[in-house]
């Protein structure tokens, strides 16, 4: 069984929303270096998705300007949709992300022209908004993307730091999103990073 077995519906735009959801699937292969709290294995990119979209549920009170949380929940289940084809980055490799915005944009080429053209415009949108990094719910998509990472961090010894040898700027720069647009949770990061250089899990 596979999708060589999909039974059409005889209608084409049906069809075309039932190919991307079997394509969108491929997600659960695309692994993160982010370990699971467990530290039975690394996380998948859909696990990811849904956890920042749930997070993204709990935190609006310490954003610094309002934001729609049901726009921010669709850009943080979109948002890494491209992965399917382009593959994880990992956040701190210089070299992979120097052509990260070409493989990405290809694999959106191919991946969002699957669905019908309006619908397929319009999730692409949603990726594009949350990539610029301009509007509030862009803004706040982004601080939960950063956020979830950096927390699982935290409580796994470092482990994806510890793994690269990254350091202090670099966290820090990662992090800028979050000291700009939800400062009171900067302080908790703050204080987390000082506690990783003081364990050894992040250069100084």
């Amino acid at each position: 069984m596979g999708i060589q077995d999909f039974l059409s519906s005889d209608d084409e735009r049906l069809d075309r929303r039932f190919l991307f959801t079997a394509e969108i699937d491929r997600m659960t292969s695309v692994l993160r270096r982010t370990l699971l709290l467990d530290k039975s294995r690394r996380e998948n990119d859909a696990e990811h998705s849904w956890h920042i979209a749930v997070m993204a549920m709990l935190f609006s009170e310490y954003a610094t300007e309002p934001v729609d949380i049901g726009r921010v929940v669709q850009m943080c289940v979109v948002h890494d949709l491209v992965e399917i084809y382009a593959g994880d980055t990992f956040a701190y490799d210089i070299e992979g992300n120097a052509d990260k915005e070409a493989r990405e944009k290809e694999a959106a080429d191919k991946l969002f022209a699957m669905l019908p053209g309006e619908q397929g415009q319009m999730i692409r949108g949603m990726w594009e908004e949350f990539d610029a990094m301009e509007t509030a719910d862009a803004k706040y998509a982004a601080c939960m993307d950063r956020l979830q990472p950096f927390f699982h961090n935290t409580l796994t010894d470092g482990h994806t730091w510890v793994e690269s040898g990254t350091n202090r700027a670099a966290v820090e720069k990662r992090m800028a999103v979050i000291k700009e647009f939800m400062p009171r949770v900067y302080d908790w990061v703050a204080a987390n990073i000082d506690h990783a250089i003081e364990a050894g899990w992040l250069k100084p």
